[in-house]
């Protein structure tokens, strides 16, 4: 895969661009830098972000009866939403204010004023902190102090979007299932999808 990454236009051969907004996200530096950032880890075996978008953006190729405006937004939340990642404060206590999932959506801001992929793009970590909250039975010193009923609440308007979101980002890598379980459980009047067996 590295010497993939030295090919002439390996982005735009792995991501595949189907419109002129991800086509132009792809030529700026710092999006580019951070698609390429990134080692193995838990949640993320792949290592670089842009291999884990490509894994998101096959989950949304499964998803069946999306409309193409949908299609548009989920392509756009998954490229931006890790992007930042190497940017962000990983100091303790932790700047949530320099969260790599808000540095994307200041990041996106500039190219797009839909409140659904911002919102997104914002709280795509909120449901496995609250999940992860819950897990431990106490809110955690570094956790934003949200609950469900805040994300819920928030959401309320685009919720089956978050959860598409969620769900796709989530059935990647060798993360943990149970957050995405306890979301379709927990999380009123969304529709369960499968993509995967």
């Amino acid at each position: 895969m590295k010497r993939f990454l030295e090919e002439p236009n390996a982005l735009e051969k792995l991501l595949q661009p189907e419109n002129t907004l991800e086509e132009l996200l792809l030529t700026i530096p710092e999006f580019r830098y951070g698609l390429l950032w990134g080692e193995p880890r838990y949640g993320h075996p792949e290592g670089r972000v842009c291999f884990h978008v490509r894994e998101v953006f096959n989950n949304i190729d499964l998803i069946t009866e999306l409309s193409a405006e949908d299609r548009r937004r989920l392509r756009l939340i998954s490229l931006a939403h890790d992007t930042f990642k190497y940017a962000e404060d990983r100091t303790r206590p932790r700047d949530w204010s320099k969260h790599h999932s808000l540095l994307a959506r200041n990041f996106m801001e500039k190219y797009t004023d839909d409140p659904v992929i911002l919102d997104i793009i914002e709280t795509h970590d909120d449901a496995y902190y609250i999940w992860l909250d819950a897990r431990h039975d106490q809110t955690l010193p570094d956790t934003r102090r949200t609950s469900l009923g805040l994300l819920l609440q928030r959401m309320d308007y685009c919720l089956q979007m978050y959860y598409l979101f969620f769900k796709c980002d989530t059935q990647t890598g060798d993360k943990t299932q149970a957050p995405l379980k306890w979301f379709e459980k927990t999380a009123p009047g969304i529709r369960v999808v499968k993509i995967k067996e």
